[in-house]
């Protein structure tokens, strides 16, 4: 690819960014830091911060975090080791099955577990029936600590990103370093603290991070909850005021802040490289078999860990599927009625087509700019390269919230861009939305292509007269296909399903997608319930579709898409 090709690339991006990246994070630090006579102050924010309102939500939002990445790594880590390093019966199913929660946006399991452990719920009831309490007991377990109950959903929905991480580090680890330990005494747990955890640190914590923010910043799991005390629902609430008031601003300014700090330290301390290492086929390694007693017990906590975390997603199906379920373990009876009620609502057919719409034009911005950045960073020496790459992975610490409060901010009346206003018309605005935040998986995907693709078959044709630009669709594309595939199904997936951009931009019924939709059938008395857990099992079964296409693509690959 010609090198002026290549500034056309990085100049485009860079407006790109320009306008839908930093412009909103600029009008976020204009509202926070400006006063109304336009100077610089730190009265909004210093207000915020000694507020004991928004410092308690500050304080849980933290908490919440630190709960959530600890339990999805105490989950993740024992699992991915005994994968990489045991043989077990039925080892690829459960591998498989492991990666269930990724099929179902948090807050749509909320629904399901809330379900279950309510006053009312099946836990009770299953309760009653061993005659463990007697009839007529109740206990509503995550109105008791609704912070443990979203640490719990958030923990089972997303451990699978760490996992997915833990298992191709490990899979890069040469067992030589190991078997030398051994060889020197060092065994055990002492061996996985000194040496293992080490060399597999990078990638561990890369994930952790991706989750620690993801938490953080969650939006729909909190509301589901009725969990206000926390940053995410007081911005979300804050919103009809962000023409009048600072306030949100300076909210919205810090947990900026507090984002791309984390992910700053993710990058820097456990981002970087990986200790050098020699291939793994020079030692004996590989998965061992086990004594058919041990086998069966590592099947088992897999199994086990499996159904806790599938536990909303059941919630979610039995609901969806039932006519009445109150104090009993079971649905009293079994319909088809809650599909067809939900497809004939005037909220559930549009919102799906205007997901396909909105979710089909993003992730074609993202493989034309994905495909385009990727080239620019592995295959020419551009100066300001690295610029676009870190350009391109930011909005991985930047939230949805925070971008969709930028968009908000900046399509003001009076501002540059009112024509956007998603008052009138949220579709351009979501379509962008999407496109930012889900750009970084097929960067991600179409430079591992790249890389792994030898640049001597494109010099090959070009020393038989194919121009560059040719010689890259024709011989280079077609090789890196499968990974534009997979980066390009993890985008249109995860946008058909995107929350914060959803609840905060999508403001006029029309224009709804799939989970604006749900979040406002759930709100609904009577059916509500029943209707939004119908189209919350469509989507399962998508996103389901998509995971299962991705790792069959990408394989152990596939948490390097989920890295800062």
């Amino acid at each position: 690819m010609s090198k002026p090709f290549a500034r056309f690339v990085f100049l485009a991006t860079a407006a790109f960014f320009a306008v839908f990246f930093v412009w909103p994070v600029l009008q976020i630090l204009k509202g926070g830091l400006l006063d109304a006579d336009g100077h610089l102050t730190f009265v909004f924010l210093a207000q915020v911060l000694t507020n004991p309102v928004y410092l308690g939500g500050l304080q849980n939002s933290f908490l919440l975090a630190v709960a959530t990445t600890t339990l999805a790594l105490l989950l993740a880590l024992p699992l991915a080791f005994i994968a990489d390093r045991y043989r077990y019966p039925a080892k690829g199913l459960l591998g498989a099955l492991i990666l269930i929660p990724m099929i179902l946006p948090p807050f749509v399991g909320a629904i399901g577990i809330k379900q279950i452990f309510g006053q009312y719920g099946a836990f009770n009831a299953l309760i009653i029936a061993l005659g463990v309490r007697p009839s007529g007991w109740t206990f509503d377990w995550f109105a008791a600590s609704r912070f443990w109950g979203i640490t719990l959903v958030e923990a089972l929905s997303l451990y699978p990103v760490i996992y997915l991480n833990a298992v191709a580090a490990l899979a890069n680890v040469d067992p030589a370093m190991e078997e030398a330990a051994a060889n020197l005494g060092c065994t055990g747990l002492r061996r996985f603290r000194r040496i293992t955890l080490p060399l597999i640190q990078p990638g561990l914590f890369a994930g952790a991070t991706i989750v620690f923010i993801w938490t953080f910043t969650e939006l729909g799991v909190p509301l589901i909850f009725d969990y206000a005390r926390v940053t995410p629902v007081q911005i979300y609430n804050g919103l009809k005021d962000i023409g009048d008031s600072p306030f949100p601003y300076a909210l919205v300014l810090i947990m900026l802040v507090s984002t791309v700090l984390l992910y700053a330290l993710g990058r820097g301390l456990f981002g970087r490289d990986s200790q050098a290492m020699m291939a793994r086929a020079t030692s004996t390694g590989g998965a061992k078999s086990l004594p058919p007693l041990r086998a069966w017990f590592c099947s088992a906590i897999f199994a086990g860990v499996t159904f806790i975390a599938v536990l909303p997603h059941l919630g979610v199906i039995l609901v969806a599927f039932s006519s009445s379920w109150h104090a009993t373990v079971l649905p009293h009876c079994l319909t088809l009625d809650n599909f067809r009620l939900a497809l004939g609502h005037d909220l559930t057919v549009p919102s799906i087509a205007n997901s396909l719409k909105y979710s089909s034009l993003s992730t074609v911005v993202d493989l034309v700019l994905g495909i385009a950045i990727a080239y620019v960073i592995v295959r020419t020496r551009l100066a300001g390269r690295q610029v676009l790459d870190f350009l391109a992975m930011l909005p991985l610490a930047v939230p949805g919230l925070v971008l969709a409060f930028g968009y908000l901010a900046m399509s003001q009346e009076g501002r540059l861009l009112a024509f956007l206003n998603p008052v009138e018309n949220p579709a351009p605005l979501l379509i962008i939305a999407y496109s930012v935040r889900r750009l970084p998986y097929v960067v991600r995907s179409a430079a591992a292509g790249f890389q792994q693709t030898s640049v001597t078959l494109e010099e090959a044709a070009q020393s038989l007269g194919c121009p560059p630009l040719r010689s890259t669709i024709r011989i280079t594309l077609p090789l890196i296909l499968a990974n534009l595939i997979a980066g390009g199904l993890l985008a249109f997936a995860f946008a058909m399903l995107e929350v914060s951009d959803s609840l905060v931009l999508a403001q006029k019924m029309a224009y709804y997608p799939i989970t604006k939709a749900i979040f406002e059938l759930f709100q609904l008395l009577g059916d509500g319930r029943f209707l939004a857990s119908a189209l919350g099992v469509w989507a399962m079964v998508f996103l389901g579709v998509s995971i299962a296409g991705l790792s069959l693509l990408l394989g152990k690959k596939l948490g390097a898409i989920f890295r800062v």
